[in-house]
């Protein structure tokens, strides 16, 4: 019976810590790249490059993968499905050519959820200032109770992702 009561007990400890829990996310990191504004915007704006710098996509180089539309318009978008990827896609939804991008973000699979994306270009005195940032719900419970692991897991991929982009950039 005392095992039953603590697990009843961890139920509702979990579940009070999803209700208190945030119910979305926002992550932002940035770097400097030492290129024009334009050359670094051309980067992210034409997902012909996305494979390139993208740290997701580079853990399964073997994924399928489709683009659609033409670079840096509204509605270019890149497909992906892949056993540890899962599927999803990423389709520019806004922009200001040389200052910032913003794409949609929706993954299928392993589960359903969306997310902005937003790209902004700065010129600091012939390099190119570059902040990332990912925003979206996290449902409740699950999503909520994972927050700190896929806050730790953003965090490190943005990291290698910029870097990526720096040295796709600076060649």
């Amino acid at each position: 019976m005392l095992l039953i009561y603590f697990i009843l007990g961890l139920i509702v400890a979990l579940i009070l810590i999803a209700i208190l829990s945030p119910s979305s996310y926002l992550f932002e990191k940035s770097i400097t790249i030492n290129k024009p504004v334009s050359e670094v915007y051309g980067k992210v704006a034409d997902l012909n490059n996305f494979r390139k710098w993208n740290p997701w996509q580079q853990t399964e180089p073997g994924a399928a993968s489709q683009i659609t539309g033409s670079p840096d318009t509204i509605g270019h978008k890149y497909s992906w499905e892949g056993k540890k990827i899962g599927m999803g896609s990423l389709t520019l939804a806004n922009r200001v050519t040389n200052q910032s991008i913003h794409f949609q973000l929706e993954f299928l699979k392993p589960w359903k959820s969306k997310a902005d994306d937003s790209w902004t270009f700065s010129e600091t005195a012939g390099s190119t200032l570059v902040s990332w940032r990912n925003s979206g719900e996290l449902p409740f419970p699950v999503a909520r109770l994972m927050g700190p692991i896929i806050k730790k897991q953003l965090n490190h991929q943005f990291e290698a992702g910029l870097l990526n982009l720096k040295k796709l950039c600076e060649g």
